[in-house]
């Protein structure tokens, strides 16, 4: 079970520009190679883009024979309110009165939370001083380290490797930093045994693969879409065009790993994409008269810039069926653009 907090609006407006200008602006924090998951992904030196997801997490480890799994028990939890001031302090070289103020901002009870907007980057960037120096050590052992998070991988090459020297080293490094091991979730997997898993993926190859029940449950998934479709009049419903979204991501997680089933699924897909009703024609009058009232004094907000691609979200449904319609409410959103930054 875990507590997730919701915080004020106002607060969470804070937060987002404390991600934005600060936390994932890459001319501030450059991540490094062995750390993933919740930030952006990386532009290099030659303007290549690098992966900072799940799938590039596993990679890492594709090859392994053998997989140290660890996770750090209740994490954000752990990561005091003094350690995120000490971080602006000490890492970004703000004063101790704004690292304070950015500190109290972010944290909720004396500790980074679930759902504020900021504890993610925030716990990524709690193990800065010593992690490097960890990842350092296990290199010269041939080990590849990655931490999604709160997941920390370990992997080598070397079939029934013993890790007890990288666990030890791990241990060392997260009690320095008052960050306890969950034990009950650490593991070690050998290929001998079972197949290879990181992050759910299969990684006993030259790239990572979802498992093969996996693959079966998503075209299970396509196959009970386009029974659903048959159904009359179910396509203009709300509940078809969401179990269509979700099925439509789960494809999608096929060409992340770039598996050949990919595009065979899409294109069943495309034949039974959700339709529009009459309703949503009034619907999308309604968003965009409100987003005409509010564009002289909102148009540079969060909230109007989601409102905005959520009108031309419902225009490209409604295409489908009311292109004449659809044509004159674009003319209406054209001048009215949101201007978020």
């Amino acid at each position: 079970m875990r507590t997730v907090h919701n915080p004020h609006f106002r607060l969470r407006r804070i937060q987002r520009r404390i991600n934005k200008r600060i936390l994932s602006k890459q001319s501030v924090v450059s991540w490094p190679d062995h750390i993933f998951g919740s930030i952006p992904n990386q532009m290099d030196s030659l303007h290549i883009e690098h992966e900072k997801d799940y799938v590039a997490c596993a990679k890492v480890h594709c090859e392994a024979k053998s997989v140290l799994s660890i996770d750090i028990a209740n994490f954000f939890d752990n990561i005091h309110s003094t350690r995120v001031a000490q971080i602006f302090h000490e890492f970004f070289k703000y004063s101790a009165l704004v690292s304070e103020v950015l500190a109290d901002i972010c944290c909720h009870n004396g500790a980074l939370i679930q759902g504020a907007l900021t504890s993610s980057y925030l716990a990524t960037l709690s193990l800065y001083e010593v992690e490097g120096r960890t990842v350092e050590r296990l290199s010269k052992k041939n080990l590849r380290y990655t931490r999604l998070v709160d997941d920390i991988t370990v992997s080598s090459r070397i079939a029934g490797y013993n890790f007890d020297y990288a666990k030890a080293l791990i241990e060392e490094m997260l009690m320095d930093m008052d960050l306890p091991m969950n034990t009950s979730k650490t593991r070690v997997q050998y290929n001998s045994t079972v197949p290879l898993t990181v992050h759910g993926l299969r990684v006993a190859f030259k790239e990572p693969r979802l498992p093969g029940d996996e693959v079966r449950k998503i075209r299970a998934a396509v196959h009970s879409i386009e029974l659903m479709a048959r159904e009359p009049h179910y396509r203009t419903s709300h509940p078809y065009r969401k179990d269509f979204n979700r099925c439509m991501g789960r494809v999608n997680k096929l060409s992340r790993v770039g598996h050949q089933q990919h595009l065979p699924l899409v294109k069943r897909l495309r034949k039974v994409v959700p339709l529009p009703s009459p309703k949503d024609i009034d619907r999308a009058i309604k968003i965009i008269s409100k987003l005409e009232i509010d564009f002289p004094t909102k148009r540079g907000t969060f909230w109007y810039a989601k409102r905005y691609y959520l009108a031309h979200e419902r225009l490209n449904v409604l295409q489908r069926s009311f292109p004449g319609i659809t044509k004159e409410l674009r003319k209406r959103l054209k001048p009215i653009r949101s201007k978020y930054e």
